[in-house]
């Protein structure tokens, strides 16, 4: 089942720009600022979008000090 059946046109399209971001583990991860420019959406969508891929176990989101990071977990 390809990811495309499973969310949304935006968060497909913030997950290729995850995965071309190689945000791929935990050690990789990245900020919600950075997958915005990469994906070229507005932040509010990206936002919605992660959060979508992590209500779908896509993604994961890691608290830190100063910004959340993100990682793609499968």
């Amino acid at each position: 089942m390809a990811i495309e059946d499973e969310v949304g046109p935006q968060a497909v399209r913030v997950y290729k720009a995850m995965k071309d971001l190689a945000m791929l583990t935990e050690e990789k991860m990245g900020t919600a600022e950075r997958i915005t420019q990469s994906a070229r959406l507005p932040k509010t969508m990206v936002m919605n979008a992660l959060q979508e891929l992590q209500n779908k176990g896509f993604a994961r989101r890691k608290v830190r000090e100063k910004a959340a990071g993100y990682y793609l977990i499968r």
